[in-house]
C-alpha cells in the first residue's frame, strides 16, 4: 500500500484549468474534497483522515478546488462559472475513468459532492462532513460572509469568528482574490434534488458546528446515517473521530 500520499498530480479541466490532485494508499476509490479556503494535504492528509480510509484499502483521491492549493488560482470572473466545481469534480473522475468509487467531502467540498450527485454523478456510497442543509439548499448567508472576511482584510476584532477565518486563510496561504471569485460559483440545491438522491449517505458534523445549518436535517433529507464528532467546523476537521467515521461508513 502506498502509505504516504503522492505529490500532485495534475489535468486541465473542462475550461482548460489545470487541477491538481494527490492520491495515498491503494484498492477501492474514492475521492474526496476539501474545504473553503483549505487544501487537500489540510483537510485530508494532515490530521490522518486519508491515512485512515487508505488504511482499510481505499485508494484516496484528493483534489485541490479551483483557486486553492496547487490548482490554478486565476483572478478573472470567466474562470468561475456557477457549478465551475461540480464541472471540475466530474472531469476528475473522468479524466481517471473511475466507474465505481465513492465521493464525498468537507464543507464546500460537501457542497460539491452534492452538486455532482445532482449532475449525473454515480458514486457507490456518499460521505458528507461539515455541512448542513441550509448550506445545501441555501448558499447565500454563508457566501456573504466570506465576502465580507475577504473584503475587510485586516480589520477583525482578534478572537471573533472572522479574525479565525482569516488567521485560517493565513496558515493555508489563501489567495484573496481567487477565493473571492470562487464564491460565484455557488449554486443552491433544491430539497427536490435531495430527495432524488438513492445512494447511501453519510453525515458526519462537528457536534459544536451549526456554520451550515443542521447536519441532523441534512441526514433526514437524504435519508442517510448521521454521525457527530467532537469540535465545531474549524476544529472537528482536526479530530481522528471523522477519519474513523469515513473509514467505517466506506469499508461497511
Amino acid at each position: 500500500m502506498a502509505t504516504f500520499p503522492t505529490e500532485p498530480q495534475f489535468f486541465h479541466s473542462f475550461d482548460g484549468v489545470r487541477l491538481a490532485w494527490r492520491e495515498m494508499g491503494e484498492g477501492r476509490p474514492v475521492v474526496l474534497i476539501h474545504g473553503y479556503f483549505s487544501t487537500a494535504e489540510v483537510n485530508w492528509i494532515k490530521y490522518g483522515h486519508a491515512a485512515a480510509a487508505a488504511a482499510r484499502g481505499f485508494r484516496v483521491i484528493m483534489p485541490d478546488l479551483r483557486g486553492h492549493g496547487s490548482s490554478d488560482r486565476p483572478h478573472d470572473a470567466a474562470s468561475y462559472p456557477p457549478d465551475a466545481l461540480m464541472r471540475d469534480g466530474l472531469a476528475l473522475v473522468e479524466h481517471l475513468g473511475l466507474t465505481d468509487y465513492d465521493l464525498g467531502g468537507y464543507s464546500l467540498g460537501a457542497r460539491t459532492t452534492v452538486r455532482m450527485l445532482a449532475n449525473g454523478a454515480g458514486p457507490r456510497r456518499v460521505v458528507l462532513t461539515g455541512m448542513g442543509l441550509t448550506g445545501i439548499v441555501s448558499t447565500t448567508g454563508r457566501g456573504e460572509y466570506f465576502r465580507r472576511v475577504l473584503t475587510n482584510l485586516g480589520s477583525f476584532e482578534r478572537g471573533t469568528p472572522e479574525w479565525l477565518t482569516e488567521a485560517f486563510l493565513k496558515t493555508t496561504q489563501g489567495d484573496p482574490q481567487a477565493l473571492l471569485r470562487v464564491l460565484d460559483t455557488f449554486v443552491d440545491t433544491p430539497r427536490q434534488a435531495l430527495a432524488a438522491i438513492d445512494r447511501p449517505v453519510l453525515v458526519a458534523c462537528g457536534v459544536d458546528d451549526d456554520d451550515n445549518g443542521s447536519a441532523h436535517e441534512l441526514a433526514e433529507a437524504l435519508r442517510g446515517q448521521y454521525v457527530e464528532v467532537p469540535g465545531n467546523h474549524m476544529s472537528a476537521v482536526t479530530k481522528p473521530e471523522l477519519g474513523r467515521a469515513i473509514a467505517d461508513f466506506l469499508a461497511a
